[in-house]
């Protein structure tokens, strides 16, 4: 007797399931190519913790974020660090995090010292696509985002280059005597911050970027405020020497991505004595980069000055 209840109630399950089916059809098509675009869109092989903000097919971009203040335990609402990221002629990218952010040599930026002392134009043109590449990273609120509204009112990391924090210098050190400083990491007297981003010669331009005038995040509630500043994730991992990979790691990494035959015809006996020296540090856990991978950058030449100082005090070593 019980089986053949069973078998009525799955008839009478699958029926109204059927039902559904037939009553929802025509937005069948629909729900099928929106799920398709979602499962485009969260394609991700980073972290999901940053923050990214979405630009147009022309390359112009618009979001409104705040910067959020110091976590727990931490003295900056900031960190930076460097990376190395280029295509060697083998076709691999090199994409890692330099152990000069953490006061250690470098294989990369030893061997940018090199082509540099050889005083050719050639090697120095090397040099400077594989710079070092300065980010700050910082945690921010997503206050509008239209091109991904479900990223507002939810705490992100945030990498962002030199123009980005030139711009928040230069609200906290105004030059006029009209202006006030301002601190755009403050819950009661920051600022909301517009990202506006346009395609200029190629590269990303953060020019016409600009702070709103200060304002109380959620008008100083301050129960959204605390449960916003727990939401703060830790920056100084992204200085934490465990969390880098090691010398002898990096330089392997350095001659597979630039084949070792090219790195050794630029060295003398001496140098490549040097190079061979291994020098030991943690492993960093850090995803490759797909081949098709690309770099993006704030502009042209907004790190040339850096790299030049840079390579200069390495030349006169």
């Amino acid at each position: 007797m019980s089986g053949k209840t069973n078998n009525t109630l799955q008839i009478q399950k699958n029926t109204m399931s059927f039902e559904k089916l037939k009553q929802n059809r025509e937005s069948a098509i629909s729900k099928l190519v929106s799920a398709a675009d979602t499962n485009t869109e969260k394609k991700n092989y980073g972290d999901d913790r940053l923050w990214k903000p979405t630009v147009d097919k022309a390359g112009n971009g618009y979001a409104v974020i705040r910067f959020l203040p110091a976590g727990a335990g931490e003295d900056l609402p900031w960190v930076r660090y460097w990376d190395h990221g280029f295509k060697g002629p083998t076709g691999r990218w090199y994409i890692e995090r330099s152990l000069t952010s953490i006061g250690q040599q470098d294989p990369v930026s030893e061997l940018n010292s090199q082509l540099w002392n050889t005083g050719r134009d050639e090697d120095k043109e090397l040099a400077r696509q594989r710079k070092r590449r300065l980010h700050h990273v910082s945690n921010i609120l997503v206050v509008s985002d239209s091109a991904n509204p479900q990223n507002e009112g939810k705490v992100f990391l945030y990498e962002y280059g030199k123009k980005i924090m030139d711009k928040i210098m230069d609200v906290m050190q105004p030059q006029f005597e009209d202006e006030k400083p301002v601190n755009p990491f403050d819950f009661w007297a920051g600022a909301n911050f517009k990202l506006k981003i346009r395609q200029v010669e190629g590269y990303r331009n953060y020019d016409k970027s600009e702070f709103d005038s200060s304002s109380e995040l959620y008008d100083g509630d301050e129960t959204r405020l605390e449960e916003t500043y727990n939401k703060l994730y830790k920056l100084s991992e992204f200085t934490d020497p465990e969390n880098y990979k090691s010398y002898a790691d990096l330089k392997r990494k350095m001659f597979e991505v630039l084949g070792e035959a090219e790195v050794a015809s630029t060295m003398t006996t001496e140098q490549q004595v040097e190079m061979n020296t291994t020098k030991e540090a943690a492993p960093f856990k850090t995803a490759e980069a797909n081949n098709d991978d690309t770099v993006a950058t704030e502009s042209n030449s907004e790190s040339d000055e850096d790299t030049l100082s840079y390579f200069a005090k390495l030349a006169s070593s």
